[in-house]
């Protein structure tokens, strides 16, 4: 397999010597996840060789589906598409941007005995442990004595400048690099906030900055406000040069999925490019609507969808600021079957006006869990209408095609329809779980969702009659002239309205349990109204238990609650449903997929 590998293509890559070869084909040796920060993206450490060399690298989290997807392993053949080759205090690190498993040419052992790559001329550095931040460059901490950055070549879609030198990838930014230059696209742009406590006062401002490799934050405080705010305009691309801090994202202020954060300082640089293309406008990582009952409360992410309705323009009034604020809702479909309530906020609720059934395209909308899943636009995201991405010309394919006529499931109220004020997240249980954690023994009511398929519908008693009035849904008794009365509204009616009550008992690969629900879970059930089921068991009996016939091996999502009740003297613990869905199929074959990839079969 040796003449399969481009052979010396390492040493190539970082002195330049010769041509270098622009996708050269290397061999995986070593693959390793690396450790990095709670809620951070997983970063891999991978080891490449050309069977005379081999060196430490790092992917890019764009490139992590290779690993996810189980195509990168140990002893596979790639071919690398644009990459970033550094060195710092002697030590080689290759940032890995794109690349191709040459899957046709298999799997082998080690290819040679390959060494670690050494450049004549440098200086000789003592080996030591290799290690990582998650995020950053490989090697130990630098020490406090400045050494220079050595300027290596790259092989990327990122121009070169001359004026600029090498041009650093946003993903090989971290504390360890110094001498760098960026070359990205002003996605997003703040508006100056200040801010008066005991220490003081003043102001900032902060930008996302992209490029091919990934996206950061900046951050200007006071004299760096007044000298950048103005060159940053929002979609224009500049060169941003040392000195200017990395350090370590404050998550809770940013929407972006990066490490690290720059803090412009009296030196940074920041010029305007005379070049605006070849970096790209905007980057997404789409979280589909039907997949948000599996994201965490508080999460930012990104989203596309089919506007489906707009709301009215409305005003709240902050807590905090006592200052007025517009809000609109709007409502996202897409081609899980389910919809969505997204918030937005300020000028962009104010002056919104694009038409329904357009693809809207979100980037940083926080998630939330009152009323059910719903997002709301930061004010540091941003959304682009009909967009020209992949996602977005499927998605209207799909609309015209057979959405427009299609159905949705809502997020509103599932997980939370019997929440707290400040909003729940209902945990998803087996139902041998429901039971070894005793749910609904305690004194507090208890709130789970699981997902089990039914297998028996009682036929005994499956609905009462109820009283016609809105919203009363008290049982009727039925009088001595055929005529129906409710106590709570002092009301006669010739007939009444017949409501579910139902029990059934569902299961999963962990046991059995049963469950009562009312109304509007058993019109879904079943198929029909409580009114209707009523007239078949007056007129065709057989046609009735056809009916929970076909109710039962269905499977569904139930939000329940546990709570202990009393019956006939003695206490149980009670199961109610509070909603139920049906099994949302992409999303549910996606979450074994992932779970089936856990297993590395």
């Amino acid at each position: 397999m040796a003449d399969q590998v481009n052979q010396g293509a390492l040493s190539a890559m970082f002195t330049g010597a010769g041509t270098p070869n622009a996708q050269p084909i290397l061999q995986c040796v070593q693959i390793k996840p690396l450790v990095g920060q709670q809620g951070t993206t997983e970063r891999y450490r991978v080891v490449f060789s050309d069977v005379i060399n081999f060196v430490q690298s790092m992917l890019a989290t764009q490139a992590n589906h290779v690993v996810t997807e189980g195509k990168l392993r140990k002893g596979c053949f790639v071919r690398l598409k644009s990459f970033q080759a550094n060195s710092y205090k002697g030590k080689k690190i290759l940032i890995v941007l794109d690349l191709d498993v040459l899957e046709e040419l298999g799997d082998c052992e080690k290819v040679g005995e390959p060494k670690t790559l050494e450049i004549a001329g440098e200086e000789d550095v003592k080996p030591n442990p290799t290690t990582i931040s998650s995020g950053g460059f490989y090697g130990n901490k630098p020490e406090q004595k400045y050494q220079p950055q050595q300027s290596l070549p790259s092989r990327s879609n990122v121009s070169v400048s001359t004026s600029h030198g090498n041009i650093y990838p946003i993903e090989a930014l971290s504390p360890y690099a110094h001498k760098w230059t960026i070359k990205a696209r002003c996605t997003n742009k703040s508006e100056i906030k200040t801010w008066h406590n005991k220490n003081g006062e003043g102001k900032l401002f902060s930008v996302n900055l992209l490029d091919e490799s990934g996206e950061i934050k900046a951050t200007g405080f006071n004299d760096q406000c007044d000298a950048l705010y103005d060159i940053f305009q929002e979609g224009g691309v500049y060169y941003v040069t040392s000195p200017c801090r990395v350090q370590l994202a404050k998550k809770q202020y940013t929407n972006l999925n990066n490490d690290y954060e720059l803090s412009f300082e009296k030196d940074t640089t920041v010029e305007k490019a005379e070049e605006q293309d070849g970096v790209p406008q905007v980057r997404f990582n789409f979280t589909n609507i039907g997949d948000l009952q599996t994201v965490e409360k508080d999460s930012i992410i990104d989203t596309i969808g089919i506007l489906k309705e707009v709301g009215e323009t409305s005003q709240i009034t902050s807590k905090t600021t006592s200052k007025p604020y517009d809000k609109r809702e709007l409502t996202l479909v897409d081609n899980t079957g389910f919809s969505v309530r997204l918030t937005i906020w300020g000028g962009n609720a104010a002056s919104f006006d694009v038409v329904p059934e357009s693809v809207i395209a979100f980037k940083g909308v926080k998630v939330s869990d009152f009323g059910g899943r719903s997002l709301s636009l930061l004010s540091s995201g941003s959304m682009s209408v009909d967009p020209d991405i992949d996602e977005a010309h499927k998605l209207k394919g799909w609309y015209d095609a057979q959405g427009r006529t299609d159905t949705f499931a809502s997020h509103a109220s599932m997980g939370t329809s019997l929440g707290t004020a400040g909003g729940r997240q209902d945990a998803s249980k087996t139902i041998i779980q429901v039971k070894e954690e005793n749910l609904g023994m305690s004194e507090n009511t208890d709130y789970f969702s699981t997902k089990a398929t039914i297998i028996y519908v009682k036929q005994d008693n499956p609905s009462y009659p109820a009283c016609i009035s809105p919203d009363c849904n008290k049982k009727a008794i039925q009088q001595d002239d055929e005529q129906w009365r409710c106590e709570k509204c002092d009301k006669t009616f010739p007939k009444p309205e017949y409501r579910f009550i139902l029990s059934l008992n569902v299961s999963d690969h962990t046991g059995q349990i049963w469950l009562s629900c009312f109304d509007d879970v058993g019109r879904m059930i079943m198929g029909m109204s409580a009114d209707q089921l009523n007239e078949l068991k007056d007129n065709d009996e057989k046609a009735m238990g056809e009916v929970f016939q076909e109710a039962n091996a269905q499977t569904y999502v139930f939000r329940c609650r546990a709570k202990m009740d009393n019956f006939q003297d003695q206490q149980r613990v009670r199961y109610q449903v509070s909603g139920a869905s049906p099994l949302p199929f992409s999303t549910e074959s996606t979450k074994l997929a992932n779970l089936i990839k856990l297993y590395n079969i």
